[in-house]
């Protein structure tokens, strides 16, 4: 999950704002009685009032990892093809070089390893991930799912430096893989990939790492083992590409942000052990789809 540290200082006052709209957009329920009312019994209505804004607050702080993925997504894959950290959808972005300090596509970056991040779309079809031998240098490819949680970890520690190959499933796929292939199955349709390789930093070593990530390859199923050319990408001039992400959420009025929370939770499903908070999105209107 997201850290805590995104959700203070002036999220909290976003998230407030955000909240007070929930009780208008979700509910329509009766507004809230004036300040200078004489103290009462809680009516029925504001006990209803209380409780859609409590789960509301809920809503807000269990979506945001689901809703920042998303915006993250838009903004790194909208190019026609690869430039820095930066790549269509099914397509790697190399960073060739350490971060600098000026670097703020992923929080806390490794100093000694270089990048190679790409995002999936698993609701069409299954991804093939190739990797190359490392010939014994460190590296891995932590996959992220829409909401954050890593599911599979390939790499030296885990699986070895010899050349490998994945097939990456979203949740209700079922078929054939080709032979040599292990399946990881994601928990949703939308995967994060945030590769690292190792690197001294040298210009030799740069120039072995950049070797190793010109292999690492993705292709859609239907077209592995056949000659495959990444298509070029479509650029969306309405997305933001200057405004940090965060803050992009964090002014989302209410009612965008839980119509795209909705949205996609269709094709990234909460996991079976949330059920009791989507019961609770239920009851003020927020289902998947």
């Amino acid at each position: 999950m997201l850290p805590t540290s995104w959700l203070e200082g002036e999220h909290v006052k976003t998230l407030r704002v955000s909240l007070i709209a929930v009780l208008l957009i979700l509910t329509a329920l009766p507004a809230l009685a004036q300040q200078n009312a004489p103290p009462a019994a809680p009516a029925p209505d504001q006990a209803k009032e209380k409780e859609a804004l409590e789960i509301g607050t809920e809503a807000y702080i269990y979506g945001y990892p689901l809703v920042t993925v998303e915006m993250t997504r838009r903004v790194m894959t909208n190019v026609a093809k690869p430039e820095g950290f930066h790549a269509p959808m099914g397509q790697f972005a190399n960073l060739r070089t350490y971060p600098t300090a000026a670097f703020r596509d992923v929080t806390a970056p490794n100093a000694d390893t270089l990048y190679s991040a790409a995002w999936l779309d698993l609701s069409k079809e299954p991804y093939i991930l190739s990797l190359p031998d490392e010939h014994g240098r460190y590296y891995l490819m932590p996959m992220l799912s829409g909401w954050t949680d890593v599911f599979q970890v390939p790499g030296t520690r885990t699986t070895g430096t010899k050349a490998q190959k994945y097939a990456i499933t979203g949740p209700g796929w079922q078929g054939t893989l080709p032979q040599g292939v292990t399946e990881y199955k994601s928990p949703t349709n939308m995967v994060w990939i945030i590769g690292r390789t190792y690197c001294t930093g040298t210009p030799a070593d740069y120039k072995a790492v950049h070797q190793i990530q010109d292999q690492y390859k993705l292709v859609p199923l239907s077209a592995y083992g056949k000659p495959y050319i990444p298509p070029v990408g479509k650029v969306d001039p309405s997305i933001d590409m200057k405004t940090p992400v965060r803050d992009q959420v964090n002014r989302m009025d209410a009612g965008a942000y839980f119509k795209l929370l909705a949205a996609l939770m269709k094709d990234n499903p909460p996991a079976k052990e949330d059920a009791p908070m989507v019961a609770k999105l239920a009851r003020v209107g927020i289902v998947p789809g």
